[in-house]
């Protein structure tokens, strides 16, 4: 009997605005809700307030079953592995403004088709230098659209502009029109990322979301080799003008206490090695002039005996003022995180009357399955969140948080906190046994067991918990969707010496990092059984609706069956694994592709049904969109399915319609 296709495997290493309006009221399933606006767009990605959600209605309960493919758009761009680009995933929401569609793909193509068609308007290719994956896919999750504020303008060249990041780590403005760089922009188009940028070798330092635009400049933030070495590229945020493309401002996550202190160390590089980077996508709110920013962990992820306050801004949401770049607070949702549970989610925007006494709130999704609802202008928690003591007796040298915060309102969604012997899974009872004996040897004393040299259970894992697909939030009903992993992992640090005597060539899923410059390298790796199943209890990925005034759960689903995956032809919904985010809309359903399955799936938001799916050529792993037609007036749900690298590699944009609407 075979294990689990590698598929599974493979999801396990992704890492990967403005008040709400008036809403829809609830309507019973089936029923169909108002037109809404008479044009809607996705100008954002995450779309308005990243919320996730689109007001257009057309499309609900009682007719879904009617929507099927309008057109679908193929780039050529796909590699699993044999080609000079290694891997790659097609992660990307594209845009949508007036009757365009923008996505980039993951060698760094843009693509302009007509929204309704699917026709191809005009393409650019930034002709990547730094091509191979190396570990992880390569991928480009999105673009950025500006237009400028004159009118007059607009109509010129580059007076709109498509603005994104490439491998490499090249910041570049095309004109929206005819995709040609814009002469002012920079080097005629481009502007060099790693310009005063210390430490960063050819794959080492670029961005893999989009930029976030507010007012005239473009911020963004770049990934790094985070558990390579102390001494990876700063993890400072940048914003740039979006016409010339000159340096606005810089805010690194370090505190004026730590410069001074080590300010021998950073020598004549501008920026400290090693701070904690930004590589999940940001938000932002104009009416305040704020922009927000998730942040990761200081390297290495795993061990933080020397970061000496470098910390200080790590698994965070961090608020900045978008003219001038200067902090204005932030909300730590693991304090000195060892765990890599960066925050890798958008910051979602929303106001809603029942919720937080009506203040305009934030909500930040985690790793650990926490949701924290924020006031958005002071950062102040809108419920409580509880400092509770979590395991200590960390490696020598380490020096944990007695304590982690923990949400009240919703409560954790993650569930359960802590594996047992009894909750141990498998495919049969040997399986099952087998993982039992497993979870015995390693420490396990629940969420935030810090990592230990026999090896600690770290659940959930890395990945989630929530990853960057993020939250859905349907502002008419107060309901927040969002999905999740259930995966545990095993986490083993191996003291310096040890390691480098060692000198360990780990290959998927069993993961190696040497963490130089520190006392230990890392081992990481699945808690899997013989046969290739997650041993932790199903769903191993599951789909949630909270309502977010009473804070409680209104429903939760297993996301994701068996298909394609367990060793004989039966599916069973177990959930699965799953990467990529939830399109919530007016017209009461839940968006999602993400799982290893390849299906695209409908939920009614109200009860938590499937109501629709479709078989997709690979799978979806990213977040949808909804937009009208400008012309038609019909709505379209529009998703990328193009695998994930390390199983398959594809290339598809899908947009779908209810049958029989005009071509």
């Amino acid at each position: 009997m075979s294990a689990l296709r590698p598929a599974l495997l493979a999801l396990l290493a992704l890492t990967a605005g403005c008040q709400a309006g008036s809403g829809t009221p609830p309507q019973a399933a089936g029923e169909a809700p108002p037109a809404g606006p008479d044009t809607a767009e996705w100008r954002h990605y995450g779309g308005e307030g990243a919320r996730q959600f689109s007001p257009l209605g057309e499309i609900h309960a009682g007719n879904v079953e009617q929507l099927e493919l309008a057109w679908e758009h193929r780039s050529g761009d796909t590699s699993d592995g044999t080609g000079e680009w290694g891997f790659a995933s097609l992660q990307v929401t594209p845009l949508v403004v007036e009757d365009s569609l923008f996505y980039c793909t993951p060698f760094g193509r843009v693509f302009a088709l007509d929204a309704e068609t699917g026709a191809e308007r005009w393409s650019f290719d930034p002709e990547v230098r730094n091509r191979h994956s190396g570990l992880y896919p390569v991928v480009c999750r999105g673009v950025a659209y500006w237009e400028s504020g004159e009118p007059a303008e607009r109509g010129q060249h580059c007076g709109t502009r498509i603005l994104y990041g490439t491998r490499d780590a090249e910041l570049i403005a095309l004109d929206a029109r005819d995709g040609e760089p814009c002469a002012d922009f920079g080097d005629n188009g481009r502007v060099a990322l790693k310009e005063e940028i210390t430490g960063a070798g050819p794959f080492e330092y670029y961005p893999t979301s989009p930029p976030w635009i507010q007012d005239d400049v473009a911020v963004l933030g770049a990934m790094v080799p985070d558990n390579d070495r102390v001494d990876v590229p700063s993890g400072v945020v940048r914003a740039f003008d979006v016409r010339s493309g000159e340096l606005a401002w810089a805010w690194e996550p370090v505190t004026e206490n730590y410069r001074e202190r080590h300010r021998d160390e950073r020598g004549q590089a501008r920026y400290h090695l090693g701070s904690p980077n930004v590589w999940a996508p940001m938000s932002g709110d104009p009416e305040l002039g704020l922009v927000y920013v998730p942040t990761g962990n200081p390297s290495p992820d795993l061990y933080g005996g020397d970061r000496d306050g470098l910390d200080t801004y790590g698994s965070s949401v961090v608020a900045l003022d978008a003219a001038t770049g200067e902090y204005r607070w932030h909300f730590q949702t693991v304090h000195h995180d060892v765990w890599d549970y960066d925050v890798a989610s958008q910051p979602t925007l929303f106001q809603l009357p029942g919720v937080g006494g009506g203040r305009p709130g934030l909500a930040q999704a985690t790793k650990m399955g926490h949701i924290f609802l924020l006031d958005r202008a002071t950062g102040e928690p809108l419920y409580p969140v509880e400092e509770r003591p979590v395991p200590q007796d960390g490696v020598p040298g380490e020096q944990l948080s007695p304590t982690q915060p923990f949400p009240t309102h919703p409560s954790p969604l993650h569930l359960p906190q802590q594996l047992s012997e009894d909750d141990m899974d498998g495919f049969v009872w040997l399986d099952k046994l087998a993982c039992q004996r497993e979870l015995a040897k390693y420490r396990n004393e629940g969420m935030f067991t810090p990592p230990s040299l026999e090896g600690s259970v770290l659940y959930p894992s890395t990945t989630g918990g929530i990853n960057w697909g993020g939250v859905g939030i349907d502002p008419g009903r107060g309901i927040l969707v969002v999905n999740q992993m259930h995966l545990a992992s095993v986490v083993q640090l191996i003291p310096r010496d040890d390691y480098d005597a060692l000198n360990p060539q780990g290959s998927y899923p069993l993961e190696y990092y040497p963490m130089t410059g520190s006392a230990y390298g890392v081992k990481r790796f699945p808690l899997f059984s013989p046969l290739g199943a997650p041993c932790n209890p199903r769903p191993w990925g599951t789909l949630t609706a909270v309502d977010l005034a009473s804070g409680e759960v209104l429903w939760r689903r297993p996301l994701g069956t068996t298909r394609g995956q367990a060793p004989w032809p039966l599916w069973f919904e177990t959930g699965t694994p799953n990467a990529g985010g939830p399109l919530v809309t007016a017209g009461g359903l839940v968006f999602i592709a993400a799982t290893t399955d390849s299906y695209f799936r409908a939920f009614d938001l109200l009860s938590g049904e499937v109501v629709w799916e479709y078989d997709l050529p690979y799978t979806g792993n990213a977040t949808p969109l909804s937009f009208r037609g400008s012309r038609s007036g019909q709505q379209f749900v529009v998703l990328a399915a193009g695998g994930h690298g390390w199983s398959e590699s594809g290339d598809a944009i899908m947009a779908f319609r209810l049958r029989g609407k005009d071509r």
